[in-house]
């Protein structure tokens, strides 16, 4: 066991997410990709830390938690365990502890993927009650300090949806750069641009030949991992089947992947936190239309979408509807940290017309905002436009709330300003929670 020491940090949207939870319950488990700064973040509210990756103590510390893992949880409160999955018999012991000293507070875990099937037999209570789940997502652009937070969705959903602003001078450069980069806190503290694009890529490295095969023990050729996040990439944003994925990385290749396959690879994927699908949202209409119940597929951040292509900022500057693309993937990872803050989930609306909305933030309480995503120009604003209103007219007011706004998010944009017609047009640098 170690104390904190201090470091310079750049402020999380999950910091007060976190000590509210810490107020609540007795232990908070925080999740997400590997990179995106759980431990960090954790470290602020720690008082005392297990380490148990730490290669020095590790053979100690598995052998402590097989004879007296409350040993090993003496520690300051609140006390963090780092990638608690490594041993998960500490579940329970974290349990016992927090149901002991009946105080909140007591205990912070960190994992970046779910304990392996054999290691979960491990686990015999579900911590229902003791624990609280906090997700964390790689930096906002917000976070990140490359939005100016002049919109906050806060104030959008308390009625402040009047405005003229001017947006930062962000151009299309610029956004494709930030997309390269990812929301990975390493890459921050890089001195040059191009080490801060190579954080990605070894992220992107990491996953296909050690990562996606530790979560399950079960080896997986890194070609084929490869193949199938390439196609994930294409597929962006769209509800592609497992059998269209199939085709799509069968094109040109010797062996054809079995829908059986890229399913188990997924679920991998997913429990790892490399992919965070959106699910679909069912409102009430007006007329009944057939609702698209599919699974909206999206990496939890554009840059691996990104390394997966092995594309550079020029390249998605030279080919602006992949580009198009990935920036939902950039935007959707944004507005799902700022719906985080308001306790709000992130969905995706598709009808058998062919209607879609790239994203929903729905509240609790049944607010909710209707939000499509466009480069810029003043075409895709017109579009875009045209998408919200078609949907909010077909919305049934009678048996739900209307939306709180309706909202075109760009990359790039002068200004953000509220339309004639009520919708808004807002620069992703100029968003905040």
């Amino acid at each position: 066991m170690e104390q904190m020491n201090n470091k310079t940090y750049r402020a999380r949207i999950a910091d007060k997410l976190l000590a509210e939870k810490l107020d609540a319950m007795g232990a908070v488990l925080i999740e997400g990709a590997k990179w995106c700064g759980k431990t960090t973040t954790a470290e602020q509210a720690a008082n005392s830390v297990l380490y148990l990756a730490d290669t020095d103590t590790f053979h100690q510390n598995m052998e402590m938690i097989d004879l007296h893992p409350r040993l090993l949880l003496t520690g300051e409160a609140p006390m963090l365990i780092d990638e608690w999955q490594e041993a998960p018999k500490l579940w329970d012991a974290v349990r016992f502890e927090v149901d002991h000293r009946g105080k909140e507070g007591q205990f912070i875990l960190t994992g970046s993927a779910a304990p392996v099937k054999e290691k979960l037999e491990e686990i015999h209570h579900t911590g229902t009650g003791r624990f609280s789940w906090l997700k964390m997502r790689p930096m906002s652009l917000f976070e990140s300090g490359e939005s100016e937070g002049t919109i906050s969705f806060t104030g959008l959903f308390d009625g402040n949806a009047d405005f003229a602003l001017k947006a930062p001078n962000h151009e299309l450069g610029d956004i494709a750069f930030m997309m390269c980069r990812g929301g990975w806190p390493a890459s921050l503290r890089k001195k040059s641009a191009a080490a801060a694009g190579l954080v990605a890529m070894e992220y992107y490295q990491a996953v296909t030949h050690t990562d996606i095969s530790k979560v399950d023990g079960i080896m997986k050729n890194p070609e084929r991992v490869k193949r199938l996040m390439r196609s994930y990439a294409r597929h962006q944003g769209s509800q592609a089947s497992l059998t269209t994925i199939a085709g799509d990385i069968s094109t040109n290749e010797a062996e054809r992947l079995s829908e059986k396959t890229i399913s188990d690879y997924l679920t991998a994927l997913k429990k790892i936190f490399v992919v965070e699908d959106a699910m679909a949202w069912n409102p009430n209409l007006r007329s009944k239309t057939a609702i698209r119940s599919s699974d909206t597929r999206y990496f939890v951040d554009p840059s691996i979408a990104v390394a997966a292509l092995e594309m550079g900022p020029d390249d998605l500057i030279g080919d602006l509807n992949t580009m198009g693309l990935l920036f939902e993937t950039m935007a959707v990872r944004d507005l799902r940290c700022y719906a985080d803050a308001l306790s709000g989930t992130m969905y995706h609306y598709r009808d058998k017309s062919g209607l879609e909305c790239d994203a929903v933030m729905h509240l609790r309480g049944g607010r909710y905002g209707l939000i499509e995503v466009k480069l810029g120009g003043s075409s895709g604003i017109e579009e875009g436009a045209a998408t919200l209103k078609a949907l909010a007219e077909r919305i049934d007011t009678d048996k739900m709330r209307k939306p709180s706004f309706l909202m075109v998010l760009t990359a790039v944009g002068q200004f953000a300003y509220t339309r004639k017609d009520g919708v808004l047009v807002v620069p992703i640098g100029c968003l905040k929670p």
